[in-house]
């Protein structure tokens, strides 16, 4: 990763002939601290959504349908990693989990025709925390 603190987690897919099991977070993963809310954001096929940024939540995203193309650009005036890109898919081939550090955009879409990112909070969502944006650095989106 080039973004400081943006870290992909390999996480197993638990097969099972009548269906297979994602899993996503649990009180044992050492990089987990605290629950603020999970909510489940779907993206329809040649759509993107974001540029959003969290000012104090980390994010833990994953993808539980689909296929999904994040894109991370470090808003962290004091990083190291300032303005750096970096780029992350995920789908049930390459399952695993993305932590996103406060003060980093990210944006996604899917070349499928749905696909569904789950995103827990370390505290509950307000619109006071977090920024949108339709445009961060030469990256626009339509």
């Amino acid at each position: 990763m080039k973004i400081i603190g943006l870290k992909k987690i390999n996480i197993g897919v638990v097969k099972n002939k009548k269906g297979d099991i994602l899993k996503f977070i649990s009180k044992k993963n050492t990089f987990f601290k605290k629950f603020g809310e999970v909510y489940f954001s779907e993206i329809k096929e040649k759509k993107t959504k974001g540029w959003n940024l969290h000012k104090r939540n980390y994010c833990f995203l994953a993808v539980c349908y689909g296929m999904v193309i994040f894109t991370f650009i470090d808003g962290r005036k004091k990083s190291k990693s300032y303005n750096k890109k970096d780029m992350i898919n995920l789908d049930k081939k390459n399952y695993g989990l993305i932590i996103v550090p406060p003060g980093v955009w990210f944006s996604f879409k899917t070349k499928k025709k749905l696909s569904v990112v789950a995103n827990c909070l370390d505290n509950p969502h307000s619109d006071k925390e977090t920024t949108k944006n339709n445009k961060v650095n030469n990256y626009k989106i339509k």
